[in-house]
């Protein structure tokens, strides 16, 4: 998502100001994520925001950032999240679990956080030399137990195999072939993910669990009306409020994509609205093109599918993403760029697209794991931003103690007000691009690998750059000093 216009200086004084207030009103107390607290009065929570009266006038923080309000004494917790962000990136939840039907076998098959590699093999040989359903179901529930394993340690590419020979032993076990294409799905391996769901579905015709993951492979595969068709049987036979905001937001944008054109290439699919011209539309995808290697390079990663994208009028786009009015693209596993006004390819389009790019890329390397403030940390810097109009600014707010919170900035952003994005922005470009200068590219690569095999961020940063989240805000602010003033 592209950054709005900055306002910090602004921002930080007044929130500064705020927080410097100690008497004269309520007893209500704002307590925020990154350990500070506001005193204030008439707190409300409403629309991601929490708004409160100061003598500085009334002002508002975002959801995100605030751990708790205590009023007269008696604490609540705002809840978080609106509907249109609980949809927003369309969460994969994992099938139900496969109970093994051999626990003694899955038991047996992983102990002392390692798997049992001999116990394997021979439960395999005894299986093709007498394929009896007792011996089946042994390899079966080993094989199983090994692939959860090695996706508990982020090895997928392993568990991935250990999954396919257990199908090779029982290719028509439904659970089984349920939990291999989530592994897909998790991978953005959706034509593999498609395959397997295609035969669970023809196993077991009236299983909601399948077209629930055959929903989330049609979209992945940019078929909309395909995925509309999947959610709407898995709501028919086990009705599920993620199947519910899912299917609404591909209903929408299968309403809006009926008659819009398409064009493709190797690593894209492109559908545009008619207000978009041709010759722009082939010019996104050479652009596009020509961006792909260069962000598969840095990254060392190449998505397994083409990447969705998305031409709007700019009403539309803010009509079907529901975006906040201070984003300019969006990446929610397509690619949604408004380009109303535009007849050919422009310098800021280009870095749009560069910066939404850089989003799959992240987004499908850390199996969609990576929280936003990496994730716009990245982009920004694939995109070509640097922080030196911001490092005087940072700097200065770090020393008052005004910096964000790393972790109260790793899920949305999508309800934060413009003036609180671009205090977002500005940290999450000066972090990565601390990481990239003082470590190098491959400690970021690192980061990114420990994310994707289960690793929090911070822990993935202690283990990688042996800092956690405040000592990285306190190099990133060295590094500022250093390189800018």
């Amino acid at each position: 998502m592209r950054s709005p216009a900055a306002h910090l200086v602004r921002f930080l004084a007044v929130l500064c100001l705020a927080s410097a207030i100690s008497g004269g009103l309520s007893a209500d107390t704002i307590y925020l994520k990154n350990g500070r607290k506001i005193i204030a009065s008439h707190v409300t929570t409403e629309n991601g925001q929490v708004s409160y009266e100061t003598s500085a006038g009334r002002l508002s923080l975002p959801l995100t950032i605030v751990d708790r309000v205590v009023h007269d004494g008696v604490s609540t917790t705002p809840a978080a999240g609106s509907v249109a962000d609980r949809a927003a990136n369309l969460p994969i939840a994992p099938p139900n679990a496969l109970a093994p039907t051999s626990r003694e076998a899955a038991d047996a098959a992983v102990r002392d956080n390692s798997i049992d590699v001999d116990l394997l093999s021979r439960l395999e040989s005894e299986a093709t030399s007498n394929p009896s359903p007792a011996a089946l179901a042994r390899v079966v529930a080993a094989e199983t137990a090994a692939a959860r394993f090695e996706i508990s340690v982020g090895d997928f590419q392993r568990a991935g195999d250990h999954y396919n020979t257990g199908l090779r032993f029982d290719p028509n076990n439904v659970g089984l072939l349920l939990e291999a294409a989530y592994l897909h799905l998790r991978r953005s391996e959706y034509t593999a993910a498609a395959d397997l769901l295609d035969h669970a579905r023809a196993i077991d015709p009236d299983s909601a669990e399948v077209f629930k993951l055959m929903g989330w492979a049609y979209y992945g595969l940019n078929r909309v009306s395909d995925a509309v068709t999947q959610w709407k049987r898995a709501m028919e036979l086990k009705p599920d409020e993620e199947i519910k905001h899912a299917l609404e937001k591909a209903q929408r944008d299968a309403q809006e994509e009926a008659e819009y054109h398409e064009g493709e290439t190797i690593h894209f699919r492109l559908k545009y609205n008619g207000a978009a011209a041709p010759d722009l539309a082939q010019e996104v995808l050479k652009t596009l093109e020509s961006q792909y290697d260069e962000i598969s390079n840095t990254l060392d990663y190449v998505p397994p599918e083409p990447i969705g994208v998305i031409l709007y009028t700019n009403q539309t786009f803010m009509d079907i993403t529901r975006a906040p009015s201070w984003s300019g693209a969006l990446n929610d596993g397509r690619i949604r760029v408004p380009v109303e006004g535009l007849s050919s390819m422009t310098d800021e389009l280009a870095r749009v697209l560069r910066h939404e790019l850089a989003h799959s890329f992240v987004s499908q390397k850390t199996g969609g794991r990576c929280p936003v403030w990496l994730q716009e940390g990245i982009a920004q810097y694939i995109e070509g931003k640097r922080s030196r109009t911001n490092a005087a600014t940072l700097t200065a707010s770090f020393e008052r103690h005004m910096e964000i919170s790393l972790l109260s900035y790793e899920t949305s952003w999508m309800s934060l007000p413009s003036d609180a994005a671009s205090v977002a922005y500005a940290w999450s470009l000066a972090v990565v691009e601390s990481i990239v200068t003082v470590n190098g590219v491959d400690d970021l690569e690192r980061i990114l690998e420990r994310i994707a095999a289960g690793s929090s961020a911070e822990d993935a940063s202690r283990a990688v750059l042996r800092e956690d989240y405040p000592e990285l805000m306190l190099s990133t602010v060295q590094f500022l000093r250093k390189a800018y003033l």
